[in-house]
């Protein structure tokens, strides 16, 4: 019995020590345990296998993959930072810059600026092309100058207040239709994603004029054309009291985990200690530094429970950028399956 259990801890535990981690390595692969039937099976897959969505807001989706293997689960995460297209600032045409930026730093910001434009609504530019067209290509214009406020007052040394449009900000960014656009996308509204991200600082008699063309693009090429701030996972941790942790013992416990973890119990006029919510937990171990506490405590990660944590810059909604990568694996393994059809069998 006691070896049943520790094989089913070997294979669905990843177990935090206080000098290492163990059983890291996936070792649930057919015949390596005997008595186990460890066969890939599509049903038992489909029966295993969810999606639970945890927290969704307007740039932020939080949701649980379980019963997947770490490789499946680091592919997606993949596919959200480097495969999911969006459109950004490739070519940026200067007629004037006379500001303190210099134009090639210009440039380098304007490219880095998140334009709200749904991707699914382009194609990709050819390789070569420099003219774009309306359907590869979004061009916006950027013309500003400063000026001096002439009611201002004479003792006054805020720039807010001395100078017209000393600061220049992504709402200074406006579409200019190519082609047919305007008719294409009649209720369009492409701008950038935030109105009051600095460019640049100007004084009088200083101005930019520039026209930029935003095309689509990948994270693989550039980081620009990334859709996400963040896409990260962690394992679903796992917490056990091993024994019952009573008074004093009980409140330095909850300090030694994250707020929310650990919650104290008023049992038959003892405090007792409890697990509330170890999905909290950021696992800092601070628990192993008490002798009298650190063989109390059973700190684990469940292997195929992974909790995704998936930041949109704001072109995309999170769940939309979601829905596409599994597109794109699915994409993935169509091709792969294509491939193995076209190899001849000996």
């Amino acid at each position: 019995m006691a070896a049943k259990r520790r094989t089913d801890e070997m294979r669905d535990r990843v177990v935090l020590g206080e000098f290492g981690v163990r059983n890291v390595h996936t070792t649930d692969f057919p015949g390596n345990y005997p008595g186990y039937e460890d066969a890939w099976d599509q049903r038992r897959f489909e029966e295993e296998f969810r999606v639970d969505v945890i927290r969704e807001e307007e740039g932020a989706l939080e949701f649980d993959m379980v019963g997947i293997d770490a490789a499946i689960a680091n592919a997606f995460r993949r596919i959200l930072l480097a495969e999911v297209p969006t459109m950004a600032v490739e070519k940026v045409f200067v007629y004037n810059n006379t500001s303190i930026v210099q134009d090639e730093i210009l440039a380098h910001r304007l490219g880095l600026i998140p334009i709200r434009a749904d991707p699914r609504l382009f194609e990709y530019r050819n390789q070569g092309d420099e003219e774009g067209t309306e359907i590869d290509t979004l061009q916006f214009q950027l013309k500003i100058k400063c000026s001096r406020n002439p009611q201002a007052a004479k003792e006054s040394s805020d720039p807010n207040e001395l100078y017209f449009n000393h600061k220049v900000y992504s709402k200074h960014m406006t579409w200019v239709p190519l082609g047919n656009q305007t008719d294409l996308f009649p209720e369009a509204d492409f701008r950038p994603v935030h109105d009051d991200i600095l460019i640049a600082l100007l004084r009088p008699g200083q101005e930019i004029d520039v026209l930029m063309h935003c095309v689509k693009g990948i994270g693989k090429d550039h980081a620009k054309f990334s859709p996400v701030a963040t896409a990260s996972y962690r394992l679903l941790p796992d917490i056990t009291l091993l024994q019952p942790v009573e008074d004093e013992a009980a409140e330095l416990l909850q300090k030694c985990f994250s707020p929310g973890v650990i919650e104290i119990q008023n049992i038959k006029g003892k405090k007792v200690a409890r697990v509330a919510n170890a999905r909290l937990d950021t696992f800092s171990r601070e628990v192993f530094r008490h002798e009298g506490l650190k063989n109390l405590v059973r700190l684990a990660r469940v292997r195929n429970h992974y909790i995704f944590s998936v930041e949109s810059t704001g072109i995309l909604p999170p769940d939309v950028l979601v829905s596409e990568a599994i597109k794109i694996l699915m994409g993935k393994c169509q091709r792969f399956l294509n491939e193995l059809d076209s190899v001849p069998m000996e």
